[in-house]
């Protein structure tokens, strides 16, 4: 069935499920429940994009573009002034971002929330930066360990086999580690170290014991099972185009994966180009009946109709559907007798960076672009191991370089001998960022704007989130503790800096929480398979359903709670209870 077949526009028939978004999490809905055989649509607000057909700038070398892909000022400033944030956006990718003055938002004095945003089918999964790590034990005990926070409903042993699943299916490369605080994942093989890397590795581990030093896990294909190449999937080449679509299906996308899977099942439709206003309910049943939908482009309004609703709009677009779909039974939103949604948002703190220089390793390069670096895991995973000024802690990751043109444009030198230097590859330096936790916060929370509306007559999102004083003490420390452990593995001219000040919560494009999962009704919104507490045939398995963020990327989770989720409510379904 062609992509074209799939599309929908005015449809009188009840589906069985409905979808709303199309990125990770909708995609793996879609995928999920289609399997299981029931009829599902999955809609979003953007265009079509066609697998291998609609990545206009794939294959387009550097000098095909007017700057070299770097973005015209003008048209960054006017066009992508949020979403020009992203170190991912440029001439090549901007295909991909959304258009800032056609989503508008507001801020709360004194923060300055980042709301990146990829609206076409397929969502962020064909931008994110695919980094894939399992959520350990100790990450949904830390709420009820240190008192911060609501307690997770589930733990490791209740997501463990749908991670193994997911797994499986996205394809994710990496290397058995053996840590507590990492569970190991099922692998491709990984790729791999430099090998001035894995000489800063052996002097790590002789100096840190209680620390380990890996390759990090990305859901890149390095060797393909036989499920993924009948989906027209192959090897990841390492071009580094990935934020532009990839055609090989190197790695893991809706477009390349999970829709590809729904598809073949012939149940899946598609409704693209229609944002989604509010969900409809039905008072006498207690349920969801259906989802009204604005046409992108021709504005005019119309309805699908549906027994089963996930909702995976990304974290702030489900809250802000659901914030929409208040009525007289839900005055404060729909699904939220517990007053909860739109609080607890979190993200990463990415603030915090160091890096130094490796002598020697002048016969070493390197062939392609690796898409990952090295990882050090969270040393700070449990109350006893925490700094005494601050709560939680962080992971660190980055990689080796070798110095070339564009690194060494700025440095001294002038005429003929400076154009010849820029020509040989300079010295091996090294950088290291981390990713911190951010804790849980209720006046960390999204609303509705009181009077602005974006051009679908939508109220915008008001957005008040700002970073504690726990996360500016992490990152002062991480900064600190980082450029000893350069200098202590012998690294030379090292530095480290702290930017809180420059990228505000946002920037990490992890945003998390706002509906939050819970076991007690009164202080959450979803129950331990992200089913409303309030509504039983609704579902909520993007990022707003979790409770703390960790320090881990986030995405390979919503995978694995989405197939979890998909799995109960296709049960649900087939006795009856929804």
């Amino acid at each position: 069935m062609q992509n074209d077949e799939l599309l929908i526009q005015k449809e009188n028939q009840v589906f069985d499920a409905i979808v709303i978004g199309s990125g990770i999490s909708g995609g793996w809905a879609a995928k999920e429940l289609t399997e299981r055989g029931l009829s599902t649509l999955m809609i979003d607000r953007g265009r079509m994009v066609k697998h291998g057909q609609d990545y206009p700038t794939e294959n387009k070398g550097p000098w095909e573009f007017p700057l070299r892909t770097k973005m015209n000022l003008k048209e960054k400033k006017e066009i992508y002034p949020i979403q020009s944030r992203s170190i991912f956006l440029n001439e090549s990718t901007k295909h991909f971002f959304c258009n800032d003055n056609e989503q508008p938002y507001s801020t709360e004095p004194g923060s300055d929330f980042t709301w990146i945003r990829g609206n076409q089918v397929g969502g962020k999964s064909l931008l994110w930066f695919r980094q894939s790590y399992r959520f350990s034990n100790h990450d949904f005990l830390a709420n009820k360990r240190d008192g911060v926070g609501a307690d997770w409903p589930i733990r490791y042993k209740d997501i463990a086999p749908w991670y193994s699943k997911v797994e499986r299916f996205a394809g994710i490369s990496g290397n058995t580690d053996n840590i507590e605080q990492l569970p190991d994942s099922e692998y491709q093989p990984p790729f791999e170290m430099y090998q001035c890397e894995q000489d800063i590795k052996s002097r790590f581990e002789k100096q840190y014991r209680d620390k380990h030093f890996i390759i990090g896990r990305a859901a890149h294909l390095t060797k393909p099972n036989r499920e993924q190449v009948a989906l027209g999937r192959y090897n990841c080449l390492a071009r580094n185009q990935c934020q532009r679509g990839c055609s090989f299906g190197g790695y893991f996308s809706t477009q390349s994966a999970t829709m590809p899977a729904a598809m073949r099942t012939g149940k899946l439709q598609i409704a693209s180009n229609s944002v989604v206003h509010s969900l409809i309910y039905n008072s006498k049943k207690n349920r969801v009946a259906g989802v009204r939908v604005i046409d992108s482009e021709a504005l005019q309004q119309r309805e699908y109709f549906g027994r089963i609703v996930f909702l995976c709009a990304s974290t702030l677009g489900s809250t802000q559907i659901l914030l929409n779909s208040a009525n007289k039974h839900f005055p404060k939103g729909l699904a939220n007798s517990s007053g909860v949604l739109g609080h607890y948002l979190m993200d990463h703190n990415y603030n915090t960076s160091a890096h130094g220089f490796i002598d020697g390793y002048e016969d070493e390069y390197f062939s392609g672009w690796r898409p990952t670096g090295i990882l050090i895991p969270n040393f700070q995973y449990r109350p006893e191991l925490y700094r005494k000024h601050y709560k939680r802690g962080y992971q660190i990751s980055g990689s080796a370089y070798r110095q070339d043109w564009r690194t060494m444009a700025a440095s001294e030198g002038i005429g003929k001998s400076f154009k010849e230097k820029l020509q040989q590859p300079g010295r091996w330096g090294f950088w290291i960022g981390t990713q911190g936790e951010m804790l849980p916060r209720h006046e960390n929370q999204v609303s509705l704007h009181s009077t602005k509306k974006d051009k679908w007559g939508i109220p915008q999102l008001h957005i008040n989130c700002q970073w504690s004083e726990n996360e500016r003490l992490m990152m002062e420390d991480a900064c600190e503790t980082m450029q000893a452990m350069l200098k202590n593995l012998g690294l030379s001219e090292v530095s480290g800096q702290v930017t809180s000040d420059k990228y505000p919560p946002g920037s990490a494009i992890h945003e998390v929480g706002t509906a939050r999962m819970g076991s007690d009704k009164t202080s959450s919104v979803l129950n331990g398979y992200n089913q409303s507490h309030d509504i039983r045939n609704l579902f909520v398995t993007d990022g707003s359903c979790f409770v703390s963020s960790a320090v881990q990327n986030p995405s390979l989770t919503f995978m694995a709670l989405t197939a979890r989720a998909a799995n109960y409510a296709a049960n649900e379904f087939f006795a009856g209870r929804l």
